[in-house]
């Protein structure tokens, strides 16, 4: 019975933790943009509102979000994969922190004044590139768990949201990719347009949105879990 209970809070454990990644996964855009428009106006991006009275939103979800994923250790890695639940998550959380205190370049700054110690120490260029290879880090790493660890042993209705969650994080990353390359290197028209329907913050939270919806689904089955137990401790009585 000792050994059920404490299995039961494990669970339980895990369930809250993978809910508290899918609350905030899905708080992140939808608070900056609410912020956003009553405040300073709707940014091209979600890492633009760094730059805005948005910051501690935008620098305490993420860090919040990072923290968590470098403290979940999932499950011990089998023989046949190639890497365990804890690199993955690791990896994806030192990438979270870095796209929160490594900015971006920001649209608005111009003058390419450092606005964060990491721009000081290293320069606005050097974290611009950082910003975006961690938050390109980010998505890859939850669309490899989604498509190779969540799926994996999942029953074929879960492992369908999982499969379609990993591919649309993909997907939205490459179309975040192709608007962001428009946006900066594109004709005057066609930066224009990015800018103005935020093709880049609706593409970027797409892919928030599918991290956040496979970590809700994966907390539910955590607390079916739960309830399967407790119904069958009850039975034995």
């Amino acid at each position: 019975m000792e050994y059920v209970n404490a299995r039961e809070e494990i669970v339980d454990n895990f369930y809250r933790v993978r809910r508290a990644l899918g609350v905030l996964g899905f708080l992140l855009p939808l608070m900056l943009l609410v912020i956003g428009i009553a405040f300073d106006g709707a940014e091209p991006s979600i890492s633009d509102y760094y730059h805005t009275l948005s910051r501690d939103v935008f620098v305490g979800i993420l860090t919040a979000i990072g923290v968590f994923l470098i403290c979940y250790t999932g499950f011990r890695r089998d023989d046949d994969e190639r890497f365990s639940d804890d690199l993955v998550t690791t990896l994806a959380g030192v990438a979270a922190l870095a796209a929160a205190f490594i900015p971006n370049r920001g649209t608005l700054n111009t003058s390419l004044e450092p606005q964060a110690l990491s721009q000081h120490l290293f320069g606005v260029f050097i974290c611009d590139m950082a910003h975006h290879l961690a938050a390109l880090t980010f998505l890859l790493s939850m669309a490899y768990l989604c498509y190779f660890k969540f799926a994996r042993t999942a029953k074929p209705g879960r492992r369908a949201i999982y499969v379609a969650c990993a591919w649309l994080i993909l997907a939205a990353t490459v179309a975040t990719i192709v608007a962001a390359t428009f946006r900066k290197i594109g004709t005057p028209a066609q930066s224009a347009f990015v800018i103005e329907h935020q093709l880049v913050f609706w593409f970027e939270a797409v892919g928030v949105w599918a991290f956040s919806l496979s970590w809700l689904v994966k907390g539910r089955t955590d607390r079916a879990i739960i309830r399967k137990a407790r119904a069958v401790e009850a039975a034995g009585r």
